[in-house]
């Protein structure tokens, strides 16, 4: 697992470098692919090289994470969908990680009823207990900027504020951490970072829990099996 994990990183890498990445079909459906808190679009390379494989016309979608409020790069977001698909906004498919998700669930509340598909890795759907932990410490809003301060699990957080989703949604999150202080605030298993339980958010289609972490999620083969399988058929594949 470990061998092949390396080689698709080197490989995408490679591909990336040289520009090299194999050109969609004509007509190819649209995935904007939106990366998490404090990372950037290379963080999802892995997961993109899949989904052009697979034929999806994909559009990276970087955003700066840790300098703006949510609203402000909602409103980015908003702009990438106009600019990349302007005849395709209400069909283009998502796939996100962690605070990219809850970025797509903000601009869809606002928008006409959406017939694309969306994949939403380790999503904080609920909040997160950590943010909880830190929202009075200077040093969250140094670390991890003002949009961290919105995840809360708190009534006025924006988790609370967004409701059910109306919008065909697969949500994949983890079940291992290799923090065992982050582990101890959150409540029930958890992926590092966001719980089990606070990945869920009423109306999903799908819900699949892996034994992966928050951080790497995005990088393993199951997960990107899953997310295709989901983007083709509204459910996610079982034994």
């Amino acid at each position: 697992m470990r061998l092949e994990l390396t080689h698709r990183l080197l490989l995408c890498g490679l591909l990336i470098l040289s520009g090299c990445f194999p050109p969609p079909p004509d007509g190819a459906e649209p995935v904007i692919v939106v990366h998490g808190l404090g990372r950037t679009a290379a963080s999802m390379s892995v997961l993109e090289y899949r989904l052009e494989n697979e034929g999806y016309r994909v559009v990276s979608f970087s955003y700066p994470s840790r300098s703006e409020p949510i609203g402000t790069l909602v409103d980015l977001l908003a702009e990438e969908v106009d600019r990349c698909c302007a005849a395709e906004t209400e069909t283009v498919h998502f796939v996100t990680h962690s605070m990219g998700g809850v970025l797509v669930r903000s601009y869809l509340a606002d928008q006409p009823p959406h017939r694309g598909r969306v994949v939403m890795l380790s999503p904080p759907n609920q909040g997160s207990e950590l943010i909880d932990t830190f929202e009075d410490s200077p040093l969250l809003r140094l670390t991890l900027g003002p949009a961290a301060e919105e995840l809360g699990t708190d009534s006025t957080d924006i988790a609370a504020r967004l409701g059910p989703v109306r919008f065909s949604l697969g949500v994949i999150t983890g079940d291992v951490s290799f923090n065992p202080l982050y582990s101890w605030l959150i409540p029930g298993p958890d992926d590092g970072k966001v719980g089990v339980d606070n990945a869920r958010v009423a109306g999903a289609a799908d819900f699949l829990v892996l034994p992966a972490t928050h951080t790497f999620i995005m990088n393993r083969t199951d997960a990107a099996d899953a997310t295709i399988h989901f983007l083709r058929n509204g459910r996610f594949q079982r034994p």
